[in-house]
């Protein structure tokens, strides 16, 4: 067996982007994935000439993945080509107020004062906040292993720590927002990005409210040929640093002796292995392919991160008063987070997100109509498709966005598919169909996601969502480079 060969189960952003810095520190790389293609949930679907994201929708942090063409010597244009949105947002609120958060700090306040009357100075001070936040506390911790008694023996780690805000610990990133803006409008949309690691604004703690830099202050960007495109640059990149990939080739166990990784069984076949990567759901990897039941325990007893519902739509005919992003805010916003983590059920009103990729370039759908991504938070566990559940919650979401347009939709729906918790738990075996694993909704709940390594099995590693630091593509991108850069080189000539 050679000291060389390393095996990654599953081939999402966390997996290609592992592969791929495993490869470039020579090692014989191979992904192991159960279905026919890669990506996870970065996939695409294709419907009568309408062409759908499947999953994640925001970019942002592009130089997550420059810095993978920039290690491997290849030209990015070549695989990827991406550029800035003008207008990350357009907030819809119930009252018939609409903001437009125009790329940039100071456009976004003038047209949060313009439309609510929040003051600019207290916009320009929170995003100068959060911006201080990220450079000295989000930077580290989310580039570090929180396990490793090396990260806090750093520097960098220690002077962290001592610019940390009690607030960001000890308040609610709801009361935190309370505390810095006077309008419900802008309360609103910084509350929010608690739901992009799939958590509670009204419990969550207040160190989220750095999120806002990354869209708001560094801005929002699109990659050309939609998210999928993403999927497949990292999937060439891969395979011409020589990693192999085997399809259809589902994982049945993961094989140690003696507190040692020694590979893998794939249907019938043991593939041996001093190094393996698992970028599945971490909970799932050890009830199903490491049979440590447990440990399954210990993880299921955590919280999960919300779900979600998402309707497909092929629309016939265009909306010139929807941008890219799209947001149909609650009427009750504290109400709908109560239903999604307490129950019960969803939302009476519940806030839309409308994604239309078709806004940014052609061919997305046929000429003079749009693909909605349409997204409802839900929670994780809903584990139902009963078609009366769904259709209550599509006509819910009609009616809302209807009411909120002033025009009239269902008329113009061509194509229809759903993507629902339980299709999200079958699709991609995540644990409940929760999106982001575990929830943020406690101060210390970065310390207890999974670490990125096994702690009794030697050469076992963890990347992907569901373990540190976190979901979504910027957080998969820097778990897969704490992971690598706890292997060490191949040595040439060795086996």
């Amino acid at each position: 067996m050679s000291s060389h060969t390393a095996i990654i189960i599953g081939s999402g952003v966390g997996g290609l982007a592992t592969a791929i810095r495993l490869a470039l520190k020579g090692h014989d790389v191979t992904v192991l994935e159960r279905r026919p293609s890669p990506g996870g949930k970065l996939s695409l679907l294709e419907v009568d000439g309408y062409r759908f994201d499947r999953g994640p929708s925001l970019f942002t942090e592009p130089g997550n993945i420059a810095e993978l063409f920039m290690l491997a010597g290849v030209p990015m244009i070549d695989h990827l080509r991406y550029r800035q949105v003008e207008e990350s947002c357009r907030y819809h609120f119930n009252d018939g107020k609409v903001i437009t958060a125009a790329h940039g700090v100071e456009a976004f306040a003038q047209a949060l004062r313009e439309v609510s009357g929040e003051d600019e100075d207290n916009v320009n001070e929170y995003l100068k906040r959060a911006s201080s936040a990220y450079s000295t506390l989000g930077d580290v911790f989310l580039r570090h292993s929180l396990h490793k008694a090396s990260t806090w023996l750093n520097r960098r780690i220690l002077g962290a720590l001592w610019h940390t805000r009690p607030a960001y610990l000890f308040k609610s990133l709801d009361a935190y927002n309370r505390g810095s803006f006077r309008t419900a409008e802008a309360r609103m949309i910084f509350d929010r990005f608690a739901t992009y690691n799939g958590s509670d604004p009204y419990r969550a703690p207040a160190m989220l409210s750095m999120i806002p830099h990354l869209e708001i202050g560094q801005g929002t960007w699109y990659p050309e040929g939609g998210m999928w495109s993403i999927t497949e640059a990292l999937y060439r990149l891969a395979k011409e640093l020589g990693v192999r990939f085997r399809f259809d080739a589902p994982v049945s166990r993961i094989l140690h002796e003696k507190g040692r990784v020694t590979g893998v069984n794939v249907r019938d076949e043991t593939l041996p292995a001093p190094i393996v990567v698992s970028n599945a759901d971490v909970l799932f990897t050890y009830r199903d392919l490491l049979g440590d039941q447990r440990m399954a325990r210990k993880l299921e007893r955590q919280e999960r991160s919300s779900s979600a519902v998402i309707f497909y739509w092929g629309v016939g005919r265009t909306f010139p008063e929807l941008r890219l992003h799209n947001i149909f805010f609650s009427g009750d916003y504290q109400d709908e987070f109560k239903r999604i983590f307490s129950g019960p059920g969803l939302s009476a009103d519940p806030t839309v997100y409308v994604n239309i990729t078709s806004k940014m370039e052609e061919g997305h759908a046929p000429p003079g109509k749009e693909n909605w991504f349409v997204m409802v938070n839900a929670p994780a566990g809903m584990l139902t498709d009963d078609p009366t559940v769904l259709e209550t919650l599509r006509n819910k979401v009609l009616d809302k966005l209807e009411r909120m347009l002033g025009v009239s939709i269902r008329p113009h729906l061509e194509v229809e598919r759903v993507l629902t918790p339980k299709g999200i738990e079958t699709d991609t075996s995540t644990f409940l169909g929760a999106l982001y694993g575990t929830s943020s909704n406690t101060a210390f709940s970065a310390f207890l996601r999974h670490p990125n390594f096994s702690r009794n099995i030697r050469g076992l590693y963890f990347t992907g969502g569901s373990v540190h630091p976190g979901g979504g593509i910027p957080l998969v991108l820097k778990s897969a480079a704490i992971v690598a850069g706890m292997i060490p080189d191949a040595t040439p000539g060795k086996t």
